[in-house]
């Protein structure tokens, strides 16, 4: 039986020649107890349907009804979790959940309100919390704190907007693993708004795209049997097989080519290359051990004395090779990366780029950080220019000019160049970030988690940017990553750091896939999923803390005590 029903549905914002239509003629039916997932890229009007199902805004044309009404305003029946926690900040834990029971339930009494809000609360693990106010939270647990909100008024709905995309990776799997919990228990009708494949497939029954015309694509039918596991869907044919699907289906109608070849990159020489007799000199042993890390060792004072972040890190980068570095939050990833960019001080051991060691910044080693950086009241042209009049003092203006317009081309933004900055989305500053790097012509790209703040799907787009530009340089990369995926993608050699403190290499494994890499033929690749599992088991091998120092599993704590200590 159909709860919810979309019929010929089409909206949009602004009018006459600004006008802009996010949704056209969608026409949809979820039935009652049935998880269906949309899934589609940034600007596709994912939200604006999830704010129709709210109530929170009203169609131009046709019919939104819930239970056959027409829905004219937000409701209890349709419980909302959003992207950002909107919680009181003034309030605890306790407070939050009890306005949505008060709101719902306002006859209890003062022990039966009581027993409600403790109920919810430790639906989502955070019994132990709930005197707590949002300031002394994680983020995973406020986003806890809404979903308890939200199922405290008893929703016939729930309703997730995109509630895990400003979680970290290991948080983020975590509580949906507690929402596919709670959903399997009440089966409760739910509705979620994302851009990963993976949550989707792991969550739903159906997962139905949008296009990027504001259409709804034939829904995908997930026949995985319940209860899923994770862990085991690296090894599910049927996993791979709907990953595979999903991905090519999304790829080829959102990730159009938008790299244009109207220019080519002038012949021009930055200031940072070697001159020719010493580089003829140094040729052999350089092409193998270009960038060599020795016995690195990062130590910070602290007032209990000194605390050793990364010890004895010990890697030999050839020219040209890429190098994905993971491990967990803490582990010391960004630590070496800001060491081998000269902007924090080697504690000991050393860095050797070329043959030279690392002292302090340069442009031979451009760093692109997770958030771009951008001069926000200048254009893309001129942000790239900065680094650009410096690396090439000999070259004329108009070949200095040639090498900006070359690589914001490259990354997809030939008709924006003179976009201000502080007009761009966040994918586009980042695009702005990487040709500003690549037009620096370094010895060394550092790219510091440079797709985190992004959705899921904008990463896989400017990782195929990222790879069509990098095929073409061969610069010497190192990337810190938390995506197993993108780290697999990407790389080379993956090489996995061990947690922190006194963190350092725990596993290399080298990926012989073919180059150029594209996610679609990856994900057909036989030996992608091998990879995948080295990875994944290594990560899940440290994810309680390191193996080393524990006593054994019978005194881990358990998933959903790990959960809530968050």
């Amino acid at each position: 039986m159909s709860i919810l029903k979309f019929q010929n549905v089409s909206m949009g914002f602004g009018a006459g020649t600004g006008r802009i239509d996010v949704l056209n003629g969608v026409t949809l039916e979820v039935e009652e107890g049935e998880f269906v997932a949309i899934l589609g890229f940034s600007g596709t009007g994912k939200s604006t349907l999830m704010n129709l199902i709210a109530g929170l805004e009203m169609p131009d044309t046709g019919t939104v009804t819930f239970k056959g009404a027409p829905i004219k305003g937000p409701g209890p029946e349709r419980g909302l979790v959003f992207q950002s926690y909107s919680l009181m900040p003034w309030l605890t834990v306790g407070g939050n959940v009890g306005l949505a029971v008060d709101a719902v339930f306002p006859k209890l009494s003062k022990p039966e309100r009581q027993a409600k809000i403790d109920h919810y609360v430790n639906m989502v693990g955070l019994s132990h919390a709930i005197t707590r106010r949002p300031s002394e939270l994680s983020g995973g647990m406020r986003q806890r704190v809404s979903v308890a909100r939200a199922l405290a008024m008893n929703p016939e709905m729930l309703l997730l907007d995109e509630p895990l995309s400003a979680l970290d990776a290991l948080t983020r799997a975590n509580l949906a693993d507690e929402i596919l919990d709670i959903w399997e228990t009440d089966k409760k009708t739910c509705i979620l708004i994302t851009n990963d494949v993976d949550e989707a497939i792991l969550l739903a029954n159906r997962i139905i795209p949008l296009n990027p015309d504001g259409t709804l694509a034939d829904p995908v039918i997930v026949n995985i049997p319940r209860p899923r596991d994770r862990a085991a869907m690296n090894d599910d044919a049927t996993f791979k097989a709907l990953r595979v699907q999903v991905t090519k289906y999304l790829m080829d109608v959102g990730i159009a080519a938008k790299v244009e070849e109207a220019r080519t990159l002038p012949n021009v020489t930055p200031i940072h290359s070697l001159p020719a007799a010493v580089a003829d000199a140094q040729k052999d042993g350089i092409e193998e051990r270009y960038l060599v890390f020795s016995q690195l060792d990062k130590v910070y004072p602290t007032p209990k004395g000194p605390l050793t972040v990364v010890e004895d890190f010990d890697l030999k980068v050839k020219k040209g090779e890429f190098i994905s570095l993971i491990g967990h939050s803490g582990c010391g990833k960004s630590t070496v990366l800001t060491m081998a960019a000269g902007l924090n001080p080697i504690s000991s051991g050393a860095i050797r780029l070329d043959g030279w060691n690392v002292e302090g910044a340069d442009p031979e080693r451009a760093v692109v950080f997770q958030s771009p950086n951008l001069f926000p009241w200048l254009s893309a042209k001129e942000n790239v220019a900065i680094g650009v009049d410096k690396v090439y003092p000999r070259a004329s203006r108009a070949e200095r000019q040639d090498v900006i317009e070359y690589y914001l081309e490259r990354v997809g933004l030939a008709d924006s160049m003179d976009k201000q900055a502080s007009s761009m989305s966040n994918g586009m500053k980042q695009r702005v970030g990487i040709a500003r790097a690549f037009a620096l012509s370094p010895k060394l790209l550092l790219l510091d988690e440079p797709f985190g703040m992004l959705d899921s799907l904008t990463r896989w787009e400017l990782q195929e940017v990222l790879m069509e530009v990098w095929s073409r340089t061969k610069v010497t990369t190192v990337c810190v990553t938390h995506d197993v995926d993108e780290a697999i993608l990407l790389a080379d050699r993956v090489v996995m750091m061990t947690n922190g403190p006194q963190a350092t290499i725990g596993k290399i494994t080298d990926v012989k896939l073919p180059r150029p890499r594209t996610r679609k033929a990856l994900l057909e690749h036989p030996d992608y999923y091998t990879y995948r599992a080295e990875v994944l088991d290594f990560l899940k091998e440290y994810e309680h803390g390191d193996p080393a120092e524990r006593p054994g599993d019978a005194d881990h704590e358990p998933k959903s005590e790990k959960i809530a200590a968050e």
